[in-house]
C-alpha cells in the first residue's frame, strides 16, 4: 500500500499530524458517524480531513450540480494524498482514480458563505471559489481572469470548496446546513 502523509498545521498540537492512510485506517475511531466499512470487510477507515463544498441556497439546480463538479476538480491536484487506486471492475476494465473519501455538500446564504470563507483564509485551508462571474465564462482563461479582477472582500461567491482537518471545516461551515 502506497502510504501518504496527511498535512500539518493545528492538527498538530492535537496529535493528528503525519499518520500515515494505514495508521489512519487501523486507528480506534473517536467519532463512530466518521467511519465506513471496507467493502471487503477490511479494517474501517477513519478520515482525519473533511472535503466540504458550500454552495449558495439561491441557485439553480444546474448550477449546484457545476459548481460542485468544477470545485471538487481542483482537489486532486493541489492534495494529491486524497485520491485513492485506480478502479477496476471484475472483467478487468480499468476506471480512473476518484477522491478516496466522502465529499459533503452544505448550502448557506450569500452572507454565510462570506464569512466561510473569511474563515476559511483566516485558517489558511486549502480552498476553491466559485463566483458568480463564473457562469458567464467559457474557458479555464477567462475564469482565472474573473477571479483575478475582484478583490477577495468583494468576491460574489456562489460556491466555496475547504479541504482540511475535520474540525477545522467545521468551524469553516458554521451556519451552513447539509444540502438537502
Amino acid at each position: 500500500m502506497q502510504e501518504t502523509y496527511k498535512t500539518c498545521g493545528r492538527a498538530a498540537r492535537q496529535s493528528r499530524c503525519m499518520r500515515t492512510t494505514a495508521e489512519t485506517a487501523t486507528a480506534a475511531p473517536a467519532d463512530a458517524g466518521t467511519q465506513t466499512a471496507g467493502i471487503t470487510g477490511g479494517a474501517p477507515v477513519r478520515f482525519d480531513t473533511k472535503i466540504a463544498v458550500l454552495l449558495r441556497d439561491d441557485l439553480e439546480t444546474w448550477q449546484r450540480l457545476n459548481v460542485t463538479a468544477f470545485l471538487v476538480s481542483g482537489l486532486g491536484t493541489a492534495a494529491p494524498e486524497v485520491i485513492g487506486e485506480p478502479y477496476e471492475d471484475a472483467d478487468g476494465t480499468p476506471y480512473l482514480a476518484m477522491i478516496r473519501q466522502p465529499v459533503l455538500v452544505f448550502e448557506g446564504s450569500k452572507e454565510t458563505l462570506t464569512a466561510a470563507h473569511g474563515r476559511a483564509l483566516s485558517r489558511s485551508l486549502p480552498r476553491a471559489v466559485f463566483t458568480s462571474d463564473l457562469f458567464a465564462t467559457g474557458n479555464d482563461r477567462d475564469n482565472r481572469a474573473a477571479v483575478r479582477a475582484v478583490p477577495t472582500d468583494q468576491l460574489d461567491l456562489v460556491g466555496l470548496l475547504v479541504h482540511g482537518p475535520r474540525n477545522a471545516v467545521d468551524k469553516v461551515l458554521k451556519g451552513a446546513r447539509m444540502h438537502p
